[in-house]
């Protein structure tokens, strides 16, 4: 195990926390933390902003140094005194100073990102391997390494020469950048960066919630620990589902298996399985934290969630300023907005909007009223404009149409409610618009590049959810948030409100439309609990997750991602989740803390009974959502491969590809990012007239290794490619590929287009070629073995292009064509 490179990534990332401490002390001065749990992210988000621009002109240790220098002086900017400062003088702010977080909960805060990063390091050391099977990981691996090739940006795609990656890599540039700073080969750089990711997401939304809960007068401790326990240890009721069904006998075992869409005949004769949890739902992928990096991918969906909550603890910061503050002060948070946006489009585009939606809701929901925001003359107009709607003069003096001041002050509030929702849109589209500048050399590329087509599709009424699947997925947030509503909304007419919700649920599951029931409730109940003053923030996130399960029911992106809906649920519940923890943190610190009653009853009992209530079904929540970690944590450990722990990504090479292991070292060595030629990782495709028709090649080992674990670029790659460019490039490349194995004249013509030179040729390669004549590579002139670097199992050959013979002179020779 290597124990001194966790030490040295532990001690570094703290200390880059550090330096964002002031910078989150300036963005969120009301909170009871000042932000200190969003330190790293916020210093992180600078360094990697600063990064990706400055490395469209170089990429490397260079961009490193600058965009590290500009971290310093903007945190260092944050402590200066701006009036000092005019006059030229450099001197620091002791309201700043004041204004940073207490020691204490800097140390607790501290301490809980070292547990988060510590608990990954010990699941990834069980099981580090990069390995195809099951996972995202050579596609992650291989972006990683081809970043630390990289001397500019957009890095050079791994499994299409020549060309730059279409995929979003903000995680992959930030795990780069922490390679880099902590001097870290990639082989552990990988497994480091995914308990970093996570020691962050853990650390904001222990800080999101215990702030929240603060600002509504609940325990900020205890729901900075709940909410970090259902982010990083809680997982869905499938386990706890699967666990039920094996206690009941056969005939209550049927009936309960069918209601939530679990075969009950598999739950009694299979073992449990740590991957069935994500697969509640037909057709749909259901990841949760933990799952994820059991999984272990450093993937999209992971790396961008403590930025997403970066962004909601912006929305946070929006919503609690007042209309008294400064337009300046509550502009210089929308600045941030923007930065935090445009970077999670470059992480995972599919968030980019939720970071606006937050903050669309946040300023539509917030005591102060959204055009304070606008210049003064523009918040005039709608004024006026708001004034004409209901009826009222120009002037403001309540005069109305019919003479009736009741009806003009209830006209007056329904003109506000629905300016609100337009007037926040409008503000909160000016932030998106900087984002997309900001995002501008990622997104020219990668949606203006051409490539495959996708299209916004309404969903067919049996692809949508079952309300078993939905509750098994979402049933502990939706206990939660329905006993958090009713007790904000139902105090008075609970009866009504419960009749509420079973009415919708009833509706959408007669038009086909399950989801309409629950989530439909969480819309409705959380917008009146947050507009009559009846809840805080974390409404305000449980709205904004619950439009997103919504809406998935009902639109889908059609995309070459997976069949169907797969990719939208996947990409969108990865947000829903981190949201729905902080969010329910809250509320569950609120419901172990009774209000009194006088009027006490069997639906709304007095504050003991209360109190008794509500401990037991925190204690049973905690222990349903808790029992994937029972099962799923000794299973990891006892199934791990390495005969020692240790954090080395390439480690299972030399344990299951020994014989690959030294031609994947060779390549690895070599510096630049030389092209290399290898088989494509393709089932039956287009125009192959059979000839390669195998069976898919996709998470496997076959599936472009030189490539996907040295960072080198092959000519053709992963079939993921069809995704990043459409079909019609990728299998153009394909038919290049397959040529040149069978052909010495279709193989000079590949070499020189592609600026080939290595060529590789393996298991795979033979498996896919040798039956139809493969080619002696070595009798081309110009193309000579490696002697480095083959084996019995791989032979590497080196390309001279200078040396190498006309195309054309080979196919009047008529040599080489099979």
């Amino acid at each position: 195990m290597e124990y001194g490179l966790v030490v040295r990534w532990l001690v570094v990332l703290l200390a880059l926390g550090a330096v964002g401490v002031p910078l989150a002390a300036r963005l969120f001065p009301r909170s009871a933390t000042r932000g200190v749990g969003f330190a790293l992210p916020v210093s992180a988000l600078t360094v990697a902003v600063v990064a990706f621009w400055v490395g469209r002109v170089t990429f490397g240790p260079l961009a490193l140094a600058v965009a590290l220098l500009v971290c310093l002086a903007l945190a260092g900017l944050a402590l200066v005194d701006r009036d000092a400062l005019r006059d030229g003088d450099l001197a620091v702010d002791d309201d700043a100073v004041a204004a940073l977080p207490d020691r204490t909960v800097a140390a607790e805060t501290a301490a809980v990102f070292a547990v988060g990063f510590l608990f990954v390091v010990g699941i990834r050391a069980f099981d580090p391997g990069v390995d195809p099977a099951a996972g995202e990981k050579f596609l992650d691996y291989g972006i990683l390494k081809s970043l630390l090739r990289a001397t500019a940006l957009p890095p050079e795609d791994m499994w299409f020469a020549g060309e730059g990656v279409r995929y979003y890599y903000g995680g992959h540039l930030l795990a780069a950048l922490w390679a880099m700073l902590t001097a870290t080969p990639a082989r552990f750089a990988y497994n480091l960066s995914l308990a970093g990711v996570f020691g962050m997401l853990v650390a904001a939304v222990y800080d999101l919630a215990g702030s929240v809960a603060a600002s509504r007068d609940r325990s900020r401790r205890t729901a900075g620990v709940l909410a970090a326990v259902l982010v990083g240890v809680a997982a869905n009721l499938h386990a706890a589902g699967w666990v039920l069904l094996r206690t009941l006998p056969p005939g209550p075992r049927e009936t309960v298996a069918g209601l939530v869409g679990l075969d009950a005949r598999e739950v009694v004769t299979q073992g449990f399985s740590y991957w069935t949890a994500s697969r509640v739902i037909d057709g749909t992928i259901n990841e949760f934290p933990l799952f994820a990096w059991l999984n272990g991918d450093l993937h999209a969906h992971m790396t961008m969630t403590p930025f997403l909550l970066l962004g909601a603890a912006l929305a946070f910061a929006l919503y609690r300023t007042p209309e008294t503050e400064p337009r300046r002060r509550r502009l210089l948070l929308f600045g941030a907005v923007p930065l935090v946006g445009g970077f999670q489009a470059v992480l995972d585009t599919w968030s980019f909007p939720s970071v606006f939606g937050l903050a669309w809701l946040a300023v539509a929901a917030a005591p102060a009223a959204p055009r304070t925001l606008l210049p003064a003359a523009l918040a005039t107009r709608v004024d006026a404009l708001v004034d004409r709607l209901d009826g009222r003069s120009p002037t403001g003096t309540g005069a109305t149409t019919d003479g009736g001041a009741t009806a003009a002050s209830g006209g007056r509030r329904l003109a506000d409610e629905l300016a609100r929702p337009v007037v926040a849109a409008a503000v909160v589209a000016a932030a998106g618009l900087l984002a997309l500048v900001v995002a501008s050399p990622f997104l020219l590329g990668a949606v203006t590049g051409g490539g495959s087509e996708r299209t916004l599709s309404v969903l067919p009424v049996e692809m949508r959810s079952s309300l078993g699947g939905l509750v098994l997925v979402h049933g502990a947030f939706l206990a939660t948030f329905v006993a958090g509503l009713l007790g904000a909304v139902g105090r008075e007419r609970p009866l009504s409100v419960l009749a509420g919700l079973l009415g919708l649920t009833l509706a959408g599951v007669a038009v086909g439309l399950p989801a309409l029931g629950p989530f439909g409730f969480l819309l409705v109940a959380g917008w009146v609990a947050l507009r009559t003053d009846r809840a805080g923030f974390e409404t305000v996130l449980i709205v904004g997750g619950a439009g997103l399960v919504l809406l998935v029911e009902v639109v889908f992106l059609n995309e070459q991602a997976g069949p169907g809906r797969m990719n939208t649920v996947f990409k969108t519940y990865a947000q829903v989740w981190p949201l729905w923890a902080a969010a329910a943190g809250v509320v569950l610190a609120g419901l172990l803390r009774a209000v009194p009653r006088p009027d006490a009853s069997v639906l709304w009992p007095d504050a003991g009974t209360r109190d008794v209530l509500a401990s037991v079904f925190v204690a049973g929540l905690l222990v349903s959502t808790g029992m994937y970690a029972a099962f799923a944590l000794p299973a990891h450990v006892d199934e791990g491969y390495p005969e020692e722990p240790t954090l080395d990504g390439t480690d299972f090479v030399a344990v299951y590809h020994p014989g690959e292991e030294r031609a994947i070292d060779w390549l690895d060595a070599r510096e630049g990012q030389p092209a290399i030629l290898s088989a494509p990782a393709t089932g039956v495709y287009p125009g192959a007239d059979d000839r390669y028709g195998h069976s898919p090649t996709m998470y496997r080992w076959d599936a472009s290794p030189a490539a996907s674990l040295t960072g080198l670029p092959t000519v053709a790659g992963w079939q993921h490619e069809v995704g990043y460019r459409g079909p019609e490039a990728y299998y153009a490349r394909v038919r290049a590929v397959d040529d040149a194995y069978t052909s010495e004249a279709a193989a000079v013509e590949a070499f020189r287009e592609y600026d080939v030179r290595y060529v590789w040729v393996g298991p795979a390669e033979r498996g896919r070629y040798e039956q139809f004549g493969m080619i002696e590579f070595a009798s081309i002139p110009g193309v000579e073995p490696v002697d480095d670097a083959s084996t019995q199992t791989v032979t590497v050959y080196r390309v001279t292009e200078s040396a190498l013979p006309s195309a054309a002179s080979l196919r009047d020779a008529g040599d080489g064509e099979n």
